[in-house]
């Protein structure tokens, strides 16, 4: 009796350790198979923007559009994927009678104030997109800048369309660096979680032994 518990709960986490190790293997074929289908979406031959476009179906679609910046931009201050810290430029933009948001890409922080930006047509490329760049510590718009891209409120405070636009090309091109929409910024931790769990599971084995190995020299 003296093994039997010990050796159960060892058994016991062994397995509970384990399951976890296996179930963050799963999630990790289904976060891959999540990025390709993504990766698909983002690189697929761009289409005229959709009359009522909606997140759960269009977002990721790429989309071309003729159209004129109508109106001051909106200004998020962050540190963006392969553009560094600076200002994410999101501007009002006037296509076929429709007004929508288009992201039109970064600025470094000292150059935001001297831009103009061209009223004469423009073709954009991009995806549709509906970013979360929001978390608990991001502030409130201070009226000047915004902090993170919120599609609703953006769009009511410029008197657009909740409808989103990350410009991949544009022309005739603007002194903007374009971060177009991409899977770089995905999370895909989970085969580093699942080492973890295994490795737990190692040192669970080899702790249960040890205990075995002290209750047999203490009935020795």
């Amino acid at each position: 009796m003296r093994f039997v518990i010990p050796a159960l709960f060892g058994l016991t986490g062994f397995a509970v350790l384990c399951a976890l190790g296996v179930w963050q293997l799963q999630r990790m074929d289904w976060k891959h198979a999540m990025i390709a289908e993504i990766a698909s979406r983002i690189d697929a031959v761009p289409v005229p923007l959709p009359d009522k476009p909606v997140e759960s179906t269009d977002n990721f679609t790429p989309v071309t559009l003729t159209g004129t910046v109508d109106g001051e931009p909106l200004r998020v201050l962050g540190a963006w994927r392969a553009a560094g810290t600076g200002f994410r430029i999101i501007a009002p933009v006037l296509t076929d009678g429709r007004r929508v948001m288009v992201d039109l890409g970064v600025l470094p922080v000292d150059a935001a104030d001297t831009l103009v930006l061209p009223r004469t047509s423009l073709r954009i490329t991009g995806n549709l997109n509906w970013p979360d760049d929001q978390n608990a510590g991001t502030p409130e718009p201070d009226g000047t800048n915004w902090y993170a891209r919120d599609v609703g409120p953006m769009a009511q405070a410029l008197g657009t369309e909740s409808v989103m636009v990350v410009a991949a090309q544009v022309e005739p091109p603007l002194p903007i660096t374009h971060v177009p929409v991409g899977i770089d910024g995905i999370p895909d931790n989970h085969l580093g979680y699942a080492i973890q769990w295994f490795g737990l599971a190692a040192v669970w084995v080899g702790m249960t032994l040890f205990l075995l190995w002290r209750i047999r020299r203490r009935t020795i």
